[in-house]
């Protein structure tokens, strides 16, 4: 038992180490940025793009926030403004799959997954969705009620402030990435030094195998719709590293999770603009699922039994 805890713990030290030299300096940079014109200058360029999926102009606003820093940051954005429900509801799905696009998508480049990949799958999402229901959506026309939500925080005063802020919340990202990997990674030396692991495994094989993976992509799966894409990426590295999960099930794993990852959290948060979230969540575990399964048709998956057969075998067929 000391030695699985021990293992587990320098494992997730070493995880946390990993993801920590990416989120630390993103934050970093994204911090500041926010304080700048550069933002500004993004949601000019983007805003006269809205019409053509249903959105006004200043909805630029809560996109970009949203996809720079988080959801909530989002959501902070869309308060500031006199939205009707089908218009929030547009942008709670393209948040669901754009959010916090800088962190999450560099950290699952660490991983070994191609950034322009995992950036087409995301953006190409949150567009496509949007433009889906403004067609097919006729209603929620009428404005949106928020409830109960706090819309911001302090501005910081001056670069001293600023930077000081920045490098607050990249120390912060840093202890949560921390207390979550951590114990998650004992949890799993323990699950697979008792043999729980394979026990687990073999539970979600109906479901892995029904999404077109191997088996033993089943815990990169849980953690990524528990805890999110990027805390969920570091039980994906220690599964590259330690379970020999192949690049095709890694990249169909993500294609999945980038779809609906910590799908019950992110779904929730939106209950307070007053929009229908059962809708939201449908969409995107459907979206997730049938991409995924599309994805694996197309990418067939080398097996043993697609060998070339001898020579003597196939002349025994042809007679």
């Amino acid at each position: 038992m000391k030695a699985s805890l021990e293992k587990g713990f320098k494992a997730g030290l070493s995880t946390t180490w990993t993801l920590g030299k990416v989120i630390f300096p993103v934050t970093l940079l994204v911090g500041i940025l926010r304080y700048t014109p550069v933002l500004d200058w993004i949601i000019q360029v983007i805003t006269p793009l809205m019409g053509l999926i249903g959105l006004r102009g200043e909805a630029a606003i809560p996109l970009v926030l949203g996809n720079f820093l988080n959801l909530y940051a989002g959501i902070a954005g869309i308060l500031t403004l006199d939205l009707t429900v089908k218009e929030v509801f547009i942008l709670a799905v393209m948040l669901s799959f754009s959010h916090n696009l800088i962190i999450e998508s560099t950290v699952a480049a660490k991983v070994g997954l191609k950034l322009w990949l995992i950036l087409l799958v995301r953006i190409g999402l949150a567009v496509i969705s949007a433009a889906v229901i403004n067609l097919v959506w006729q209603g929620g026309g009428e404005l949106a009620q928020y409830g109960f939500i706090s819309k911001g925080e302090s501005v910081p005063d001056g670069w001293g402030e600023i930077l000081l802020d920045a490098v607050g919340k990249g120390v912060l990202g840093i202890v949560q990435l921390a207390a979550i990997v951590i114990p998650l990674m004992i949890i799993m030396q323990f699950m697979k030094d008792f043999g729980w692991l394979h026990v687990f495994s073999r539970w979600m094989a109906p479901v892995t195998r029904f999404l077109g993976m191997k088996e033993n992509t089943s815990m990169t799966l849980v953690a990524g719709l528990t805890i999110g894409l990027a805390y969920g990426a570091g039980v994906m590295i220690q599964a590259v590293k330690e379970d020999g999960v192949s690049y095709r099930d890694l990249t169909l794993a993500f294609i999945f999770l980038v779809s609906c990852h910590a799908v019950v959290e992110d779904t929730l948060i939106f209950v307070p603009l007053g929009i229908p979230v059962l809708p939201l969540f449908i969409i995107r575990v459907v979206t997730a699922v049938l991409l995924t399964i599309l994805v694996a048709k197309l990418w067939k998956q080398p097996d043993s039994s697609a060998r070339k057969e001898p020579a003597n075998e196939k002349n025994y067929h042809s007679v």
